[in-house]
């Protein structure tokens, strides 16, 4: 199988990658990063925990991992809009917490808007371009919150 793009040459800008360490329990992480997400404009209508789930169904032995499943719901209108609905194969957009060792977390984000128009999902557009930004920026607020506050 060719794939449609050469993953070598994409940077993390080019997917919107963010992310942030916090120095706190992985419990204590997951509730300060759903606020900061609440306070800056994302709810979260659906989250669990891989690596539960995982080590429950196969004994994976994963340490402790879970998924924030973030959406601003104006966005989300635009985005199924532009891109046809395709880009609801995607929703919602995933912050991510993992345990990198006992008391430090790691707080992921790749911009699914970013993705979509990589893959061919989304449309190359002025349109499209207004929603990767404006998108790009309520994330931007997300992890300055997450950092200023945790700092």
């Amino acid at each position: 199988m060719t794939l449609p793009i050469d993953p070598t040459q994409i940077s993390p800008a080019d997917v919107g990658e963010k992310q942030v360490r916090l120095e706190m329990g992985h419990e204590e992480a997951i509730e300060f990063v759903r606020e900061c997400c609440l306070e800056t404009g994302f709810g979260i209508p659906v989250e669990f925990s891989p690596s539960e789930l995982l080590n429950e169904k196969v004994d994976a032995d994963r340490d402790p991992y879970y998924v924030l499943g973030a959406c601003n719901p104006n966005m989300a209108d635009r985005a199924l809009d532009t891109s046809e609905k395709r880009i609801g194969a995607l929703f919602p957009c995933n912050v991510v917490i993992w345990e990198e060792e006992p008391g430090v977390q790691r707080v992921y984000h790749v911009s699914i808007m970013r993705v979509a128009r990589l893959v061919g999902m989304a449309p190359d557009d002025d349109a499209w371009a207004d929603i990767v930004a404006d998108t790009g920026k309520l994330t931007e607020d997300l992890f300055e919150r997450i950092h200023a506050e945790a700092s």
